[in-house]
């Protein structure tokens, strides 16, 4: 398998290759840098969680509490 790697400057004809490129049936896969974008903002949403790690500190919260507060006809 050969990897080509292109820099386009202008951002509409890039996803216009990008496209293209989707079309052919002998191109395995199409990465853009939209791509590896989404990749990075995942990255960040998962280490904002868990910067809540400690949130629950000094609170009482047990599994009962919770069930409690969601059924109280059944308790």
């Amino acid at each position: 398998m050969e990897q080509i790697v292109i820099q386009v400057k202008d951002q509409q004809k890039a996803q216009a290759l990008v496209d293209f490129l989707q079309t052919l049936d002998f191109i395995e896969a199409v990465k853009s840098s939209k791509m590896f974008n989404i990749k990075k903002s995942q990255r960040a949403k998962e280490a904002d969680f868990f910067a809540l790690a400690g949130m629950w500190a000094g609170r009482d919260v047990s599994l009962d509490s919770i069930r409690q507060k969601a059924w109280p006809e059944r308790s």
